[in-house]
């Protein structure tokens, strides 16, 4: 004998599942998006969620892209309208209001999406595989949380932006990247990545790249993007020399920053000689040479150049005192010797000349050219001389301050050597 509630549970199944349809075919947003969303904000702590907060005004009770003008979903989500009046997400952009939780819960199913943004918040766990179906995103950003795990694999072909710096990433670049050939930015610093950079001349549209304070090891790829602007790679463990073709790959380079490696061997006459180049920063290394550029630089773009805190040996690099828009140099704490060259100290005094100029930390000897006695500290001119083995530079003079000359005994002892 069938059970008498079995035609009332029937009819309320029927009921429920009208209403179901009901409401996915007329309602404003997709419900497939509804649903992802929903699963998105179940992965987050309720406890980091603050009053006022973006994620604070997320009511599922009401439709997300019909209520973004009211009360609720006052932030945090765009819509836009594709096809029949249905709203479809196409951008989840999240204030920095601390929220902490997993990306891995929501199966990401926006397949409108753009933008992801969660930038500086406390999201743990890794980077879901799944955001590989997200086949029309633009923008993934998901800077300064608390991600751990690698990078993955795949990625949508459609990026244009990868911000994913200042986490806790591990585990090697993929080559893989190489398959976004739409992506112009690449920002992985302040992880802990490690292995060799892989060679990514594939990017021929990326344009800003920062691996800096890292764990990569090995050498330099001989080649880069083609389009890069600025390369930023300070702070690793990257050993042997800057090859030449780094250089002429980079037909747009304008910052090249190598800080705070093991890089080795010489500096290659192109790195002075670059048709764009404006700002060269290899401190921190352990190079030996300068190489000088045929035409001394003559027509050199850069503007900044530092080498301090090497194993530089020779002669201060004379070619430099020629280049038209150098304006900051700073070669301390190498071994150089020898002179101050004259030209040096004519482009400290020029109108357009040197505006910081550091020697200290070397073993250059002689008298201090005239012209920089002329200068005093008002000029403008920030000059420092200090730990040499210069004759009269005393402490008076501004630019000797901060560091006395080195012992006579110091200095009889270091046997310059000449490349």
């Amino acid at each position: 004998m069938p059970h008498l509630s079995s035609p009332i549970s029937f009819h309320f199944i029927l009921i429920f599942i009208f209403t179901e349809l009901c409401f996915h075919a007329y309602s404003v947003t997709h419900w497939e998006d509804i649903q992802a969303l929903k699963q998105f904000r179940n992965g987050v702590d309720s406890n980091s969620v603050s009053p006022g907060s973006c994620l604070s005004s997320w009511d599922f009770t009401v439709d997300p892209c019909d209520s973004l003008s009211g009360e609720k979903f006052t932030c945090g989500i765009r819509c836009d309208v594709v096809i029949s009046g249905i709203g479809r997400v196409t951008e989840l952009t999240l204030d920095q209001a601390g929220y902490s939780g997993s990306l891995t819960s929501s199966s990401w199913k926006l397949p409108y999406l753009q933008t992801l943004d969660l930038t500086n918040n406390y999201f743990t766990g890794t980077i879901p595989g799944t955001f590989s179906q997200l086949t029309r995103l633009r923008r993934l950003s998901v800077s300064t949380n608390s991600l751990t795990g690698s990078i993955p694999d795949s990625l949508p072909d459609s990026l244009e932006e990868i911000l994913l710096d200042n986490n806790n990433l591990r585990g090697p670049i993929p080559l893989t990247l190489n398959r976004l050939k739409n992506l112009k930015r690449l920002e992985l610093q302040g992880n802990q990545l490690s292995g060799e950079f892989p060679e990514l001349t594939q990017l021929g549209n990326l344009y800003f790249l920062d691996v800096s304070n890292n764990e990569i090891s090995g050498y330099l790829p001989a080649t880069f993007p083609g389009n890069l602007i600025e390369l930023t790679m300070r702070n690793n463990s990257l050993e042997g020399n800057i090859p030449a073709t780094l250089v002429n790959s980079s037909v747009y380079l304008q910052v090249l920053d190598l800080s705070y490696n093991n890089l080795t061997g010489s500096l290659p006459p192109e790195l002075f000689t670059h048709a764009s180049l404006q700002q060269l920063t290899v401190a921190n290394n352990q190079f030996r040479w300068v190489e000088t550029p045929v035409n001394w630089g003559q027509n050199s773009e850069l503007i900044a150049v530092d080498l301090s805190n090497n194993d530089i040996h020779g002669f201060l690099p004379g070619f430099m005192g020629w280049m038209p828009k150098l304006t900051a140099l700073s070669l301390e704490n190498n071994k150089f010797s020898g002179m101050i060259p004259t030209q040096y100290a004519l482009k400290a005094v020029a109108e357009e000349g040197f505006e910081r100029l550091l020697l200290g930390g070397n073993y250059l000897f002689g008298l201090i050219p005239g012209p920089l006695l002329r200068l005093n500290s008002g000029s403008g001119v920030t000059i420092r001389l200090g730990d040499n083995c210069l004759y009269g530079c005393p402490e008076s003079f501004y630019f000797c301050g901060g560091g006395v000359q080195k012992s006579l005994v110091e200095c009889k002892t270091f046997t310059p050597v000449i490349p």
